[in-house]
Formats: C-alpha cells, sequence, structure tokens
C-alpha cells in the first residue's frame, strides 16, 4: 500500500510539471499555425500573380465567397482569387476562386492596422491594390491569453515582401505590438 501511495505521489509530481509545459506547446502550435496559414495564403497569392501574369487579391471574407469590405479582422477569414479587373471584388464568372481560409474557432484576434482588408498582387508580386499597401502593414496575432509570447505580426511592404516578426520585433521601422 506504501509503495502504491509513493507510486501515485511522483506520478502526481510529474504530471504536475508536465501540464504547463504541454499547453505553452499546444499554444505555440496553435499560434504557428494561424500565421503561417495567412503567410502561406499571401505567399501563393504573390506566386500565382507572377505565374499567371494578373493581379490576385487575398481579402477579409465573413461569408467565403465575397471580400468584407473594410473588415480589418482577418480572424473571420480569407479568401484568394484571381483578381482580373484588380478591383479587389470577387466578381462570379469573371474572377478565379482560389482558396478559401474559413473564420478561426477560437478567441484568437487577428488585426491588420492602417485599415487594410485587401492585398493584391500585380504580375509582378508587387503589392499593389484600390488603396495599396500602406508602408508599414502588420496584420498583427493576438493568441488568448494575450501575452508578449503569443503575439505575432505578418508584416506586408509594398514590393510584396512578407515576413513574420515576433513581439517588440522592428522590421523596417514597424515594431510588432
Amino acid at each position: 500500500m506504501v509503495e502504491l501511495a509513493v507510486v501515485m505521489t511522483i506520478a502526481a509530481i510529474l504530471l504536475a510539471i508536465s501540464i504547463p509545459s504541454y499547453r505553452y506547446v499546444t499554444n505555440a502550435n496553435r499560434i504557428a499555425a494561424e500565421i503561417n496559414g495567412l503567410l502561406g495564403d499571401m505567399q501563393y497569392a504573390r506566386a500565382e500573380a507572377i505565374k499567371e501574369g494578373q493581379t490576385v487579391t487575398v481579402c477579409v471574407s465573413t461569408d467565403n465567397v465575397s471580400c468584407s469590405a473594410g473588415n480589418v479582422n482577418w480572424q473571420n477569414g480569407w479568401i484568394v482569387f484571381s483578381d482580373v479587373n484588380g478591383n479587389q471584388i470577387f466578381t462570379v464568372g469573371a474572377d478565379t476562386l482560389l482558396r478559401v481560409q474559413a473564420a478561426f474557432t477560437g478567441t484568437d484576434t487577428f488585426t491588420a492596422n492602417n485599415s487594410v482588408s485587401a492585398v493584391t498582387f500585380n504580375r509582378e508580386g508587387f503589392a499593389t491594390g484600390t488603396t495599396g499597401v500602406p508602408a508599414g502593414t502588420l496584420i498583427s496575432l493576438h493568441a488568448v491569453p494575450v501575452s508578449n509570447a503569443s503575439t505575432r505580426c505578418l508584416a506586408v511592404t509594398q514590393l510584396g515582401l512578407l515576413t513574420v516578426q515576433t513581439y517588440n520585433q522592428s522590421n523596417n521601422g514597424v515594431t510588432c505590438l
């Protein structure tokens, strides 16, 4: 009986040590998957624009079939489509829907500064569009629980370059917060 109590005590201690680490690992994997999902779709859009020689747009979409103009909450989902006329509006019959990302199921927020709700890449791979991509554009992911360690930013430049930043990291004069 004493031996069983000792084994159970050791098991309880090991569980108490490992559970916080497990939570950290699962949170880190979720954050990486969310930021890499948008990064991958942006890189895909840029590559398709160069390959096809026409504009391709990535925009916030709450219904998975149209752009939500003015909505900067990327956690609501997004679509990638060939934007024949470059107006950042998905037109059935004229434009081709390339990818769809559904809304996040959790409570993480993914918002853009500079009121960016769509990014369009031209045939040379530059980020353009009806309003352009302002210098210093960041799409910031804040995971729950909010902490500096769980904050990531996707920086988009006018040249079409995309980089992931951690909290308080600066790139081209813009700091991820």
